[in-house]
């Protein structure tokens, strides 16, 4: 809850240890999802709690100035309604000190490549839960390159893997928010 994390903030709790154990506890919570053990509805008000806990967060995450490394475009490909590991990575992207676009869930493959282009992006990054998603995020990743402008692009999502994203071309592949962040930092050093 926000107040647990004030509370924390408050203790002298570090910002980034506060938001890694929100996002083990996120973790758990896939987990159980994933075992049968708690539904949708859980799974939801878990998303929601961290959320509002990460909106408490922001402010004492940002690590320079915001936009300072460029600006990233994201969102989830056409098809695919899922937007909590999406939303994460944004944050993550976010606190490292970019400016990000976040083109919610269900993003045509249009809407990726005019956002990019209108807003002088640096990096694009395409998010997909479901294996059905996929060829929608190869779409997206093979118009972004036929653009022919220089954006790094980074794929992400549980069925996503190395060997995928080498397949599609995209930049970068990570598993994880942390990883995503540090990833983009390294894309555009």
């Amino acid at each position: 809850t926000p107040a647990a994390v004030q509370e924390a903030l408050d203790a002298g709790f570090d910002a980034g240890e506060i938001l890694n154990r929100m996002i083990s506890a996120m973790d758990a919570v896939g987990e159980k999802f994933r075992n049968g053990e708690i539904f949708v509805p859980e799974m939801l008000i878990s998303a929601k709690a961290m959320k509002k806990g990460v909106e408490v967060l922001k402010p004492h995450l940002s690590t320079g100035a915001a936009g300072a490394r460029g600006k990233v475009v994201i969102g989830t490909v056409a098809g695919d309604l899922h937007d909590i590991g999406k939303n994460l990575v944004a944050m993550m992207i976010e606190s490292a000190g970019f400016e990000v676009i976040d083109l919610g869930v269900d993003v045509p493959v249009e809407k990726f490549v005019a956002a990019a282009a209108e807003e002088g992006v640096r990096i694009v990054a395409c998010s997909a839960l479901l294996t059905t998603t996929m060829p929608a995020m190869e779409a997206t990743v093979a118009a972004l390159k036929a653009t022919g402008k220089d954006y790094k692009i980074m794929v992400g999502g549980a069925p996503i893997t190395q060997e995928f994203a080498d397949k599609v071309g995209a930049d970068a592949f990570t598993a994880d928010a942390a990883s995503a962040a540090k990833k983009a930092k390294e894309l555009v050093a």
